[in-house]
């Protein structure tokens, strides 16, 4: 295949491809095997009749199509690469179908709509604020009682249950002198306080003990899921069988060996405090790489084609699909929850899809602008991280990703990180103080 630049503004493409006899002839073949089970032609059992009988009945053309498109799946991304254009769409596909013939090579023109190029000004010194946070003591006792409660036992206590304890129970639910569907339970485990249960149920188990029977009176919410429960009075007979607290583990040598590998707990406390002063540095540079590339693409023009704002809020819903399904979510509940349809949901990305787009294109201007590229070496290095991220072997990614259109984007992916960097790099920050709950 032979690709030929025709013309090319900066905004669209045209560019020819040549396939040439025996390419043509080789797809038409393969096409062949892989359809000739659809044909039913008498005398022949299904699959077996040869390609001329076929193309004699049905016609001399019967394969090009597909022997084409077989042909262009491999051929467009190759000549892409070949004539260096950054292609986000296809607009017109003239394959001269009614001037093809066997035994000829077979042209097919291609006009593309490009990615656009945009001039970034002055992307160095840029100023910005960065939010910071400095770690102290409070935020390393912070992390201490968050790993005492998380290591916390449950005890059996003998005295009335209070606020924050946990009740074992079993109990009926009654309403309107009926026992309802669902309102049943064995050996629940209720933690007071975590209203987790229907509003004032709770707070009526405050001062039971175990072994006590205890009627609990609710009203069940006018919007609750049961139709026939809204918003009716309802009992529930209570059996306690038991009242247990939170015990809370000292701080101290011994609690630092459970749940660390450090022999005490001055090692422990400096291990947090180095790594909370790490987990730190990253979230200041995050936001500072973040506010650099918004105040570069605040100060540069785009003319974005449309078909790329589509194609990624495409990429953002689909995206977004799987992590629903990751989290066992349906998306068509989803959708019903929030009383929204899908074309509502995919429209509300427009502006993350416009400002990603952005982002890609300001970084790759700066790296036009530095020359920066990807050498074999980081390429590699990407790799490693991409199996370790999927947890796969490094010889099926490299096999996953290949030399090709993916090969290219993984080493895009390294240099525009290399330009992000760079303008960090090269940015004058204004600190101000952020505070743990907002960094998180």
């Amino acid at each position: 295949m032979t690709p030929v630049l025709v013309s090319n503004d900066n905004k669209e493409a045209v560019f020819k491809m040549t396939f040439t006899a025996d390419e043509f002839a080789e797809a038409i073949n393969e096409t062949y095997k892989a359809n000739r089970h659809r044909f039913t032609v008498d005398g022949f059992r299904r699959g077996k009749a040869p390609r001329s009988i076929i193309e004699r009945r049905y016609g001399a053309g019967i394969f090009f199509e597909d022997a084409i498109e077989s042909l262009m799946s491999t051929g467009y991304g190759a000549a892409l690469q070949q004539l260096d254009l950054d292609a986000v769409a296809v607009k017109d596909a003239d394959f001269g179908m009614d001037k093809i013939e066997q035994g000829k090579d077979v042209t097919v023109t291609i006009t593309v709509i490009l990615e656009p190029k945009v001039e970034v000004k002055d992307y160095k010194g840029i100023e910005v604020e960065r939010k910071v946070h400095t770690v102290t003591d409070a935020d390393v006792d912070s992390e201490l009682s968050i790993l005492q409660k998380r290591n916390a036992r449950m005890v059996t206590v003998d005295r009335e249950a209070e606020n924050g304890d946990t009740v074992i129970l079993d109990y009926e639910g009654w309403c309107n002198g009926e026992k309802f569907e669902g309102g049943t339970a064995e050996n629940q485990s209720l933690r007071i306080g975590s209203k987790t249960f229907i509003d004032g149920f709770e707070d009526q188990l405050i001062g039971a003990k175990a072994g006590d029977k205890k009627d609990v009176n609710v009203r069940f919410p006018k919007e609750y899921f049961e139709e026939k429960l809204q918003d009716q009075e309802a009992v529930f007979h209570c059996a306690i069988k038991e009242v247990k607290k939170e015990e809370i583990p000292e701080l101290d040598d011994e609690f630092a060996k459970d749940v660390s590998e450090f022999d005490t707990l001055e090692e422990l406390k400096a291990d947090i405090l180095a790594k909370k002063k790490e987990s730190a540095a990253k979230a200041a540079e995050y936001d500072g790489k973040n506010n650099a590339i918004k105040a570069l693409i605040d100060k540069t023009e785009f003319d974005i084609p449309r078909v790329m704002i589509e194609n990624e809020m495409d990429s953002i819903l689909q995206e977004f699909k799987q992590n629903l399904a990751y989290q066992g979510i349906p998306f068509e509940e989803y959708c019903k929850y929030l009383g929204k349809t899908e074309q509502e949901i995919r429209s509300g990305y427009e502006d993350d899809a416009t400002n990603k787009i952005k982002g890609r294109l300001v970084s790759k201007a700066v790296a036009s602008a530095e020359g920066i590229e990807c050498s074999d070496e980081e390429f590699e290095e990407e790799l490693k991280k991409m199996a370790d991220q999927y947890q796969m072997e490094l010889d099926k990614v490299r096999l996953a990703i290949g030399s090709g259109e993916n090969a290219k984007m993984v080493r895009m992916d390294v240099i525009m990180q290399k330009a992000i960097d760079l303008v960090y790099a090269n940015a004058s920050f204004k600190d101000v103080e952020d505070t743990p709950d907002a960094q998180a």
